[in-house]
């Protein structure tokens, strides 16, 4: 079985995606480190480097090597926007395709920040300050990406409703019998 979680940043797809695997006793993949790994440049670098059509391009690649694999696995997806190179692949009987997705104002409350060696940091008075801004970023991502995975042929949801991790794993587990 292939698990494959989307949704849009700070969602929480990394975090599941860790804790699922575990509980499952699966392999755990990160589209983030595999950019990284596979392109041998940090995020920031890659963000930098070309359009998101070329980025998208890259990511599909990789995505459809990892999904490839002869294993079982959780695999946390990034956003992505330009899915025709891959989409096609996540329809078959042994993937189970997932959207996180959680209010705007929850996904806001645990927003963090990256620098361009890709460590994360939290700035809370940044955050704060600039609220307005990232709650109508945050709720323009949460549309898009939700056409997106429609598109995608992605049926299977679950809201995270700002629910701890651990609480979110049991849910998925449950709800899809693994």
């Amino acid at each position: 079985m292939k698990i494959l979680l989307f949704g849009v940043s700070n969602v929480g797809k990394t975090t599941v995606a860790k804790l699922l695997a575990k509980r499952l006793g699966i392999a755990f993949y990160d589209l983030d480190i595999e950019v990284k790994k596979h392109l041998e440049m940090t995020l920031e670098e890659f963000v930098q480097t070309a359009n998101l059509r070329w980025r998208d391009q890259k990511r599909g690649s990789i995505i459809k090597k990892i999904i490839r694999l002869e294993e079982d696995m959780v695999f946390a997806i990034a956003p992505i926007s330009y899915t025709h190179n891959f989409k096609t692949r996540i329809i078959a009987d042994d993937i189970l395709p997932i959207e996180l997705y959680d209010t705007a104002q929850n996904i806001f409350s645990r927003l963090v920040f990256s620098d361009e060696n890709d460590k994360t940091y939290s700035d809370d008075q940044y955050r704060d300050a600039h609220r307005d801004y990232y709650l109508k970023e945050i709720q323009g991502d949460l549309d898009w990406y939700r056409r997106i995975y429609e598109e995608m042929g992605i049926r299977n949801r679950i809201f995270i409703n700002n629910d701890p991790p651990e609480k979110v794993v049991d849910r998925i587990i449950s709800e899809y019998g693994l």
